[in-house]
C-alpha cells in the first residue's frame, strides 16, 4: 500500500492453496506449470483483474491474492471462487486440483518439499540453509493474511493494540489443520502449533508470537526489527533479506506499506468461509479500536507471554479453549470464565449488524458446527485409514471448487 490510508478505509485479503494430485492428492510441485499455461511464459506474478496469483516459498503452493488495496470486502468471496475455478480449470489437463485446508494430511516433507527454483530464489535458499524449509512449519503451511492501513502513529497504536488482543482467539474461529501425516496430531491448528518454532535457530524473528507492547513505528523498529537485523546478520552475508520479511510474528506491521499484517488465520475449505471470518475479525478489530468494550491504556496494558498462553490453549482446542483469565474476558465485556466459541458468540452479536447479510449463514454455521478442524475430525471419526483421510479431503477440495462449506 504505498499510498497511505486510514484505518479500515481499504482491505488486502491473501488466500494460500495446495496443489496436489486429483486421483491420490498427492502434492505436486508445478506452480510454475500452472503460472506459464496462465500467462503463456514464466512468471511469479500475474494479475488477473482484481485478483494476482503469484509463487511461494515452496513449488506446490499459490497465493492469490487483492491486487492491491480493495475497499470491497463482501465481493470478494466470488472473486476469489471466480479464480479457483479458472486454475482448476488450468490444472486439469496435468491431472491436479486445488486442495483448501492450512495442512496437508499426508505429505512428507523431508521427501516432498520442493523449494521455488525461479525469480526469489536466492532468498528461499538462504532460508533454506538457515532453516532447513523440508519440515512442515515450513512447507505445509496454507493460511490466510489480512492486510489493514492505518495512516499514522496515532492509528498504528490503536490497530496494534487491538490486533495484540484478538489474537489468541483466531485459531478459536480459523483452525483447520489436525492432521499431519495420516494421523491426528491433538491440536486443532497444527500450522499454528508448528509455527511458534519454526524459526527457533533465530528466536528473534517469531518473538512470542503475539507481537511485544510496542505503538510507535520508532519502538517497533528498536525493539523487533533492530535485533532481527542483527540477529540474521552473520547468515545473510549479502543483504538480501528485508527486516519486513524476515518478522514473522502472528501480526507483522509493513511500514513499508502502511499496514498491519495478520497471519494467524488458517486457510479454510472455501473463500466463501474465508471472507466471512475476515469480516467478523476485521468488525471486531472496529468495536476494540472505538473503545465500546475497554479502554486503549487496558488494551495496551497486555504483555505478549499473557496473551500467549491464551493462545497457546487454543492452538490446541480451539473453539473448545476455556479462557479462565477474567482479566482478559475483561476487555470484551465477559464477567464469567467461557469457551473460545461463546467469546466469538459474544463477538458476533456485538458486530452482526455491521457485517453483510450475505456472511450471516457462514458464521452461524462456523459457531454452531465448529472449526473447520473439528468439522474434519467428527467427518474422519476413529478410522484415519488413508482411504478414509482420502474421501474426507476430497470433499473439500469439491468445497473449495464448489466454494460451499464442509459438512459431513
Amino acid at each position: 500500500m504505498n499510498k497511505k490510508y486510514h484505518l479500515f478505509d481499504v482491505y488486502g485479503i491473501e488466500l494460500e492453496y495446495m496443489l496436489v494430485n486429483q486421483s491420490d492428492l498427492k502434492i505436486v510441485p508445478i506452480v510454475d506449470a500452472l503460472l506459464t499455461k496462465k500467462h503463456g511464459k514464466l512468471t511469479s506474478d500475474i494479475s488477473n483483474g482484481k485478483i494476482a496469483w503469484s509463487n511461494e516459498l515452496v513449488a506446490h503452493v499459490i497465493e492469490l491474492k487483492t491486487n492491491g488495496p480493495t475497499k470491497d470486502l463482501n465481493g470478494l468471496a466470488t472473486l476469489f471462487h471466480k479464480n479457483i475455478i479458472e486454475i482448476n480449470a488450468l490444472l486439469k489437463p496435468l491431472q491436479a486440483e486445488l486442495l483448501p485446508s492450512a495442512a496437508h494430511p499426508f505429505m512428507n516433507p523431508k521427501t516432498e518439499t520442493q523449494l521455488w527454483k525461479h525469480s526469489y530464489s536466492e532468498v528461499y535458499e538462504l532460508y533454506n540453509r538457515i532453516f532447513n524449509c523440508k519440515n512442515h512449519g515450513w512447507s505445509n503451511v496454507q493460511s490466510v493474511h489480512i492486510n489493514l492501513p492505518f495512516f499514522d502513529d496515532k492509528e498504528f497504536e490503536v490497530l496494534h493494540a487491538a490486533i495484540r488482543i484478538i489474537l489468541p482467539l483466531i485459531p478459536g474461529l480459523s483452525a483447520s489443520s489436525p492432521i499431519l501425516e495420516g494421523k491426528k496430531t491433538s491440536f486443532k491448528d497444527t500450522r499454528l502449533e508448528y509455527y511458534k518454532t519454526n524459526q527457533k535457530e533465530i528466536p528473534e524473528m517469531t518473538g512470542c508470537v503475539i507481537p511485544e507492547r510496542v505503538f510507535t513505528k520508532q519502538e517497533y523498529y528498536t525493539t523487533i526489527f533492530e535485533p532481527i537485523k542483527k540477529a540474521i546478520k552473520p547468515f545473510d552475508t549479502h543483504n538480501i533479506l528485508d527486516h519486513h520479511f524476515l518478522n514473522s510474528r502472528g501480526a507483522i506491521a509493513r511500514f513499508d506499506r502502511n499496514a498491519i499484517e495478520i497471519r494467524l488465520v488458517d486457510i479454510q475449505e472455501c473463500p466463501k468461509a474465508d471472507i466471512a471470518i475476515c469480516a467478523l475479525i476485521i468488525e471486531t478489530l472496529k468495536i476494540l479500536v472505538s473503545n465500546k468494550l475497554s479502554t486503549l491504556a487496558e488494551q495496551k496494558r497486555w504483555t505478549e507471554e499473557d496473551l500467549f498462553c491464551i493462545l497457546n490453549n487454543a492452538i490446541k482446542h480451539g473453539e473448545t479453549a476455556v479462557i479462565k483469565n477474567l482479566d482478559y474476558l475483561k476487555v470484551f465485556n465477559i464477567e464469567n470464565a467461557t469457551s473460545i466459541k461463546n467469546v466469538w458468540k459474544h463477538l458476533y452479536a456485538l458486530a452482526k449488524p455491521n457485517i453483510d447479510t450475505s456472511h450471516y449463514n457462514t458464521i452461524e454455521t462456523i459457531l454452531k458446527e465448529g472449526t473447520l478442524a473439528t468439522r474434519i475430525e467428527h467427518a474422519l471419526g476413529k478410522n484415519t485409514s488413508e482411504t478414509n483421510i482420502l474421501r474426507v479431503y476430497k470433499s473439500l477440495a469439491n468445497a473449495l471448487e464448489n466454494n460451499i462449506l464442509f459438512l459431513e
